[in-house]
Parts: structure tokens; sequence; C-alpha cells
């Protein structure tokens, strides 16, 4: 079996998650160097590889070194935000394929380079948006795509996660959220909240975001946090924290559909990623795991459309699952999809390693990884003008309006249901 041969660069928390509990299970990758600027880091993961494998990869503290290894086809990388491109445009200089985990954008001119460097190479870029590939967000886009939704109008999606203990104890766990919250006001995690929405409303093949407003409240929580958390740092119960507790931000788009992201990480709360789909013809609120149809939707099958009961019809999305569950969800439902992200993680690494098999673009494509990160960097120059509107590039110039056809891996498409049920 001819394996995919890869790099993985930031051995955090979050890339030694991804060596442990996906990559290493995947039979056909193998692990041929590691990199993280911290000796520690490295060597863990690559003993983590060699009790899984039993084979010990390169070790290394210079991504440039992993980068320029022949053998290596691609590059995870897992590190902090702030070097997330840099790293990316020199593994696609380098002539290798790259998985970017989630994050935003520090300057426009970081998303041109993205786009500039992988058209320049022929390299593609994946963002590794692995909610896209979560069941609910999969069956609203089967449904979407099917019409059911009627015309969509708006879109809501979040970021709610408590992250307070993370954020506060960064500089023991050398994690980067702190440095961030300290200097920057500005929706700093978009991709989880915009990517299941840019695919269902159709963002770069057809659509386009046109431009945002973005303001936040302020910023008290970490500081409170911090006077009754034992074992904080006491300089942060008086440190001045730039991020705002909640960041709200409107998108327009060019088919005249609003999307609103809320940011919302320093506050007790439950996680949720607040996905609603607003349509003329139906309802998806993730609250409520729910799904509301308009009594004059009479879509032919067996599903009992007739019952127009707003109040009460909460909690009924799995019984709409039996019916609209995504296909690739249905040709998974019986094996075991591992990973994190109730089986995000797998599947999105499934589409960017068999694309790098296969030599096929990716599904989620260096224009998509533009546009969705290009948000944090002007929602911080909309908080920093009391909610000025500011417009979003057009990292494809023009192309969204007739999008050229891609060579994809049937199985893991998210421009069109695949043929595969």
């Amino acid at each position: 079996m001819n394996k995919v041969k890869i790099g993985v660069v930031g051995l955090g928390q979050r890339g030694t998650d991804l060596i442990e509990n996906s990559i290493l299970k995947m039979q056909d990758v193998e692990i041929v160097a590691v990199c993280d600027e911290y000796e520690d880091r490295y060597k863990n993961a690559a003993e983590l590889v060699n009790k899984a494998k039993g084979y010990v990869p390169k070790g290394t503290a210079n991504y440039r070194e992993l980068v320029e290894m022949s053998e290596i086809e691609a590059v995870i990388v897992s590190t902090s935000w702030e070097t997330h491109v840099e790293i990316a445009v020199a593994a696609m200089e380098a002539g290798k394929y790259v998985g970017i985990e989630a994050g935003g954008a520090y300057s426009i001119e970081d998303c041109w380079e993205l786009v500039r460097t992988s058209e320049k190479t022929g390299m593609p870029c994946m963002l590794l948006e692995n909610c896209c590939y979560t069941r609910r967000e999969m069956m609203c886009l089967n449904m979407a795509k099917k019409g059911i939704f009627g015309e969509i109008v708006h879109c809501e999606g979040g970021y709610h996660h408590d992250l307070r203990y993370e954020i506060s104890f960064g500089e023991e766990n050398r994690h980067y959220r702190l440095r961030n919250y300290r200097l920057r006001n500005c929706e700093n995690y978009p991709t989880h909240e915009i990517g299941p929405i840019a695919k269902i409303l159709d963002i770069n093949r057809g659509n386009r975001m046109l431009s945002l407003v973005s303001v936040a409240s302020k910023s008290v929580a970490l500081n409170d946090y911090a006077s009754f958390k034992d074992g904080v740092n006491p300089k942060l119960k008086d440190t001045r924290f730039a991020q705002g507790d909640v960041v709200t931000t409107t998108i327009r788009c060019a088919g005249g559909e609003t999307i609103t992201l809320t940011l919302d990480t320093t506050l007790p709360r439950t996680y949720s990623r607040g996905f609603n789909i607003h349509g003329t013809k139906a309802y998806f609120e993730e609250a409520t795991d729910s799904v509301f149809m308009d009594i004059a939707n009479d879509f032919e099958g067996d599903v009992d459309w007739g019952k127009f009961d707003w109040a009460h019809a909460k909690e009924n999305a799995d019984a709409y699952a039996e019916k609209f569950d995504h296909p690739i969800w249905k040709r998974f439902a019986n094996e075991k999809i591992e990973g994190g992200h109730c089986g995000g993680d797998w599947l999105v690494l499934r589409a960017f390693f068999e694309s790098v098999a296969q030599r096929a673009d990716v599904p989620i494509d260096v224009y998509d990884a533009a546009a969705w990160m290009c948000i944090t960097t002007l929602s911080e120059d909309s908080v920093a003008m009391g909610g000025h509107p500011v417009a979003i590039p057009d990292f494809t110039r023009g192309k969204w309006i007739k999008p050229k056809k891609q060579t994809l891996v049937e199985t893991y498409r998210l421009d069109k249901i695949p043929d595969i049920e």
C-alpha cells in the first residue's frame, strides 16, 4: 500500500491530538518528520509515532528543514495562529500540499500571499476546518442543496466556548491565545462558524461575501476570572485585555443573504457553535437541535411535514437526519470514525490526505481559506472604527461568478452532494 508521507509542524495540544487520535490510526499515512520550536514537544510526538508504528520520525525545531525534505508530500500546520501563513507559504514553495489548522489572519496581505503562492506554485492549500464535516452541519448542507430550506435568507454561527482556563494559563502552557487576547480585539476564531455556512451559501462558487461590520463588548471577564481562580498569575487581575468578551460580526453577501457570527470565549457558558439556518421554507436551530418546517412546504417523502407547531417541535433533528443525513455520514455510519469534533477531525483529514494521494484539488481550497481567515483582521479594523463597515476582498478576482471546474475526490466534496450513496 502506498502511503502519503507527511510532516507535522506545531505539536502543542492541537497538533499532538491530531497525531495521537487521528493520523496514527490511518494506515495509509506515514509521519516522516515532526517539528516544534520546543524540543520536548517534538520528542514527545516522535515517541508517540514510535509506540504506535515502530519507527522514529525525524524531529526538528526548524520548520524549513522539514518542508525541504524531498520525501514529504504534504505538511500539516498546527502552530500558533500568527505563524500559519509563513509556514504554509514555505511549504507550498517547497512543492508540498499544505493543510492549515483553523485560525484567523493578521493582515489582508497574509491572505493574498497564501493565494498568490498557491497559484504560482500550483500547490493546493487546504484549511482543515473540521466543522464543515460535522454531522448536523453536513445535514443542513444536504438539505440546502436539495432546496429543503427554500431560499436561504440568513445564517448564524458562533464560537461559544469557555476558554478562560486555557487563556489564563497561557504562559504556563506555552499557549498563544493569552498574548492574542492581550493585544487584539477581533473575531479571532471565525472559521468554525463561517466554514459550514460558506459552503451552504456557495461562497466563492456563485456567491461571495461583500462587507462586514463588527462590534465588541467591554473586556472584564478574564480579570474577574483571575481574581478568584486558584493558580492564575495574580498579575492578570490588573492586566488590560484588548479582546472584548463578546464580538458580534454581521456579513452581507452578493446573493443578498446576511450572516451573523458571534465570538464568546471568556464568559461562563456551555459549548455551542450557534449554528442556525433561516430559509423561506424551513429553519434549523442548533440550540434545540430542531428543524422547523413551514406547513406550506409540501416536499414529498415519509417525513410528516404537516405539523405546524413551532412551540413544541423541538429536538427533532434525528428524525430529519434519517432522511437528510449527508451521504458522507451515511457512508461512514457503520464505520468507526476516529478523532475529535464528533468525527469532523477524521473526515477533514481524510479529505486532505486522499486529495494528496490522488493529486487532486482540495474541497476547502486556498480561496476559501483566504476569505474565511480575513474576517479576523477585517473585524479588528471594524471594531477599532466603532463598527464601521469594511469591504471584504474578492480573493478569486471575479472567478466566483463562474467557478472553474475542479478535480475533487468525490467522497469528500462539499460543492455538491457527492454520488456515493
